[in-house]
């Protein structure tokens, strides 16, 4: 299972930057970080998890696989984009197709780059991108309302959609997201979503693009007015906000993972801007890890959280789920304290567990299965 999250963001803003900086670093680390180019504004780069490390030191495997994490450079932003201006079609469509998006606002002064709208203005540019997205919610939706009308005539159940689906374009047409629809957890709602996939339903994080002076004020106190308004928006709009420097991932290039550490120390900071995007997109996707240790590979399997243990197991192959028997577990914390496998198994570590089993993160696991 994959997590896609598209990159969205005005011109100068430093998204493309951003965007460059992470897939290039990946590109650089090629023997042990899957990297691949599946089109020229995507690519697929490994999920940071220094326990796959641990399990490797007790294990040796011949290779260490992440779990990976689709970035998706959306191209075509601008003014009018919900009405096909620039690259709109192509910038909806990409996006439509991502499960958070990240919004990259340039927070920081620098007269030598020029800001397309003239100015600093964090808000200004999040309310371009949110009304684009909108303005395309409300299109496709009225479409909807169109075929609801006709339906309604002879079917109840499509007039409550109808009704809803005109509360929610009131909504959206104040200025509103649609995740912040009051009856969004109702059946209706989950419906139309499931048939329209409105944009602003869509999981949005922001990302505070700051110069390095505004990373050595990680902490908050000292943000400066522009993190400070952004973070409110975030916090009104229950989304999370990242604050991070582009300047900073391009210069992480090439570095291996004591210097990057040394690096970010001596910026104060403890996790570069990839792993809080992906720490913070995997929870709020509810999703973990568990573990598989053997001489051929050690592996990182991404499941929603949870997940029973044939589910588990389908992450793996859908066989696993299908033929599943039972899973032998061992937990992380306890693989690392006895040093792997057999001195977990005698300790009485491991455990034997069933279909109705809930996998806990960092789980390492053993599935048994009969096709």
């Amino acid at each position: 299972m994959g997590l896609s999250i598209g990159l969205v963001g005005l011109p100068n803003v430093g998204k493309s930057t951003t965007f460059n900086a992470l897939t290039k670093a990946q590109n650089a680390e090629a023997a042990n970080y899957p990297f691949c180019t599946i089109e020229p504004n995507k690519a697929v780069v490994p999920v940071p998890d220094k326990r796959l490390a641990e399990l490797a030191k007790i294990v040796n495997p011949e290779r260490i696989q992440y779990s990976t994490l689709d970035f998706v450079d959306i191209a075509g932003l601008v003014k009018g984009a919900s009405k096909g201006e620039g690259l709109g079609n192509k910038f909806l469509s990409n996006i439509r197709e991502t499960e958070v998006i990240l919004q990259i606002v340039r927070c920081f002064d620098d007269e030598n780059i020029v800001h397309t709208e003239g100015s600093i203005d964090p808000l200004r540019d999040v309310e371009i991108i949110e009304t684009e997205l909108i303005l395309a919610d409300i299109e496709v939706l009225q479409n909807r309302i169109e075929r609801l009308k006709k339906q309604a005539k002879a079917d109840k159940g499509a007039k409550a959609s109808l009704e809803m689906a005109q509360e929610l374009v009131e909504f959206l047409a104040d200025g509103n997201l649609a995740r912040n629809f009051p009856d969004a957890d109702s059946e209706i709602y989950q419906q139309l979503n499931n048939e329209v996939r409105f944009l602003t339903n869509k999981e949005i994080m922001y990302g505070a693009n700051v110069d390095e002076e505004g990373l050595e004020d990680e902490g908050g106190s000292e943000d400066n007015e522009y993190v400070i308004a952004l973070t409110e928006h975030a916090t009104k709009n229950n989304c999370e906000i990242i604050k991070l420097c582009a300047k900073v991932e391009e210069e992480l290039i090439g570095l291996d993972d004591e210097e990057a550490q040394e690096f970010l120390e001596e910026l104060g900071i403890e996790e570069s801007g990839l792993e809080q995007i992906i720490h913070k997109g995997f929870e709020k996707l509810g999703l973990m890890s568990y573990f598989t240790a053997g001489v051929k590979e050690v592996r990182a399997w991404t499941i929603h959280q949870n997940s029973t243990a044939p589910r588990a197991a389908a992450a793996i192959h859908n066989d696993f789920e299908k033929g599943f028997i039972r899973a032998e577990v061992i937990a992380y914390d306890d693989y690392i304290e006895f040093g792997g496998e057999a001195k977990a198994k005698e300790a009485g570590k491991m455990r034997l567990e069933g279909k109705e089993y809930i996998v806990a993160d960092g789980d390492v696991m053993h599935f048994r299965f009969n096709v």
